[in-house]
């Protein structure tokens, strides 16, 4: 068929073209061939059906519908996530690292979730340069951090200063002055790059006001995003800021349907600005379903090594696990809405901590707890998929490095999260999605609809009356 040999090849032309001189006129050159591409897709095959809804489906949080375009990453539930086409290993070994590391900069996963290209060493650090311009916070976003009690979780601070820095917002200001729909996306791309430059320091300075004594160490005009992240924190160790790339890179996308995401795109379906789309994800993030799971297997990892010694036996273990259970309680850290096997997420935070700590008591715990929670999940039969998630792991790491707070780890998620929807955020406007407005159905309805398929079904398999 002439029409999708001739989309395919647009297609081929955005990963293929020759790297345009910045970042901002590569990401306009690929939008405009793929927006270009989707328009004549709706016009000829707009009726196209791609799939089933069942009941089951309506009822169950929406598993498995398909409704989202999202281009920045593609789950598969055997072998994870990709990074525009590209998996957790090879995004490792092929992204840019910083000088003396190994781990990949997530500015150079950003350029890739931007443009589908895997970015020069060159390009990564200019736009790390990039980042560090539009840095600077404005005063009454520091004002308004420095008065928000300690009480208060960091969650709910890291969306308030989000919302804050809503006053500088590019988009918010052209829109009231009329811009043109076409423009959208370019007043986006300011405010999602502003907005993805400052989140390391609120959420730096949320730490250092909750935990530490309120000064939150200046950046350098010389280091990556995520180890200048780790200077704001109060960290300087070279292994800690490899974590730290490592973390930022792996948490920033998971397809369009998590929670974080969905909320981030759904907000600004509405043409909501980034900044209230971005608080509105980071408010999913926050809920102990989706980014503060971290914060619980890391309660319950310690709550068991305190229970078991910091040396157990498999069999200890494994009864331990089946009292969670009979109390009523999840083993947190395991299973996956859409994962049917180990998550490379967790995969790769294994191997950094088979490289970095395999001694440590806590590591040591996790990795008997891999070989022991799948297993008693299985029999237990209640779960479609017993392997650990990116939440088994992570809080281990950081703890080792003596970050053990462990309210404060979903910020760090949060922070990694805002290089994929911000990036998938460009996107939506880029390719002028619409705003969302699924249809909604009540019990009645599906009640109706439930008796009509079983009458046909009934009438359909009625044996025929004897003559």
């Amino acid at each position: 068929n002439m029409m999708f040999r001739g989309i395919l090849r647009a297609h081929g032309a955005v990963k293929n073209a020759r790297p345009l001189h910045t970042l901002k006129e590569r990401v306009q050159h690929v939008i405009n061939e793929k927006s270009s591409a989707l328009k004549q897709l709706r016009k000829d095959h707009g009726n196209v059906k791609i799939g089933d809804v069942t009941l089951e489906m309506c009822v169950g949080g929406m598993r498995g519908i398909k409704g989202l375009l999202t281009e920045t990453s593609d789950l598969d539930p055997n072998e994870g996530i990709r990074f525009r086409g590209y998996s957790i290993p090879e995004c490792q070994r092929l992204l840019p690292a910083a000088k003396g590391g190994e781990e990949p900069l997530p500015e150079g996963l950003l350029w890739l979730l931007l443009t589908g290209d895997i970015p020069t060493a060159a390009q990564t650090e200019a736009l790390s340069q990039d980042l560090r311009k539009r840095s600077k916070m404005p005063a009454h976003v520091v004002s308004l951090l420095k008065s928000l009690p300690k009480t208060m979780h960091p969650m709910t601070q890291f969306s308030m200063g989000v919302l804050a820095l809503q006053t500088e917002s590019v988009f918010a200001k052209a829109y009231r002055e009329g811009v043109n729909k076409s423009k959208y996306w370019d007043h986006t791309y300011e405010d999602a790059l502003n907005l993805i430059a400052r989140v390391p320091q609120i959420a730096a300075m949320i730490y250092r006001n909750i935990y530490k004594d309120g000064v939150t160490p200046a950046s350098s005009d010389s280091l990556d995003w995520s180890a200048n992240y780790a200077r704001m924190l109060g960290f300087n160790n070279p292994e800690f800021d490899e974590l730290m790339r490592l973390y930022l890179t792996i948490h920033s996308d998971h397809e369009g349907g998590n929670v974080s995401a969905h909320a981030t795109h759904l907000v600004g379906s509405a043409l909501s600005d980034p900044y209230l789309s971005f608080s509105a994800g980071l408010n999913g993030l926050a809920g102990p379903l989706h980014g503060l799971a971290n914060q619980e297997v890391l309660r319950w990892l310690t709550e068991a090594q305190a229970a078991l010694g910091k040396e157990t036996t498999e069999a200890k273990l494994t009864e331990y696990v089946w009292s969670t259970l009979k109390a009523g309680k999840v083993v947190p850290g395991y299973g996956h809405a859409v994962l049917r096997k180990t998550d490379p997420r967790y995969t790769c935070q294994r191997m950094f901590a088979l490289k970095h700590l395999p001694h440590d008591p806590l590591f040591k715990l996790v990795n008997q707890t891999f070989h022991v929670i799948p297993r008693v999940l299985t029999e237990q039969g209640k779960v479609k998929n017993p392997w650990p998630n990116v939440d088994a792991h992570s809080g281990v790491l950081l703890q080792y490095y003596n970050l053990k707070e462990y309210d404060y780890y979903t910020v760090l998620f949060g922070v990694s999260r805002c290089i994929g929807v911000m990036s998938s955020l460009i996107w939506d406007r880029g390719l002028g999605l619409p705003i969302e407005r699924p249809k909604s159905v009540t019990l009645d309805w599906l009640t109706a609809q439930a008796e009509a398929s079983h009458n046909a079904h009934h009438v359909h398999h009625k044996p025929a009356s004897a003559e």
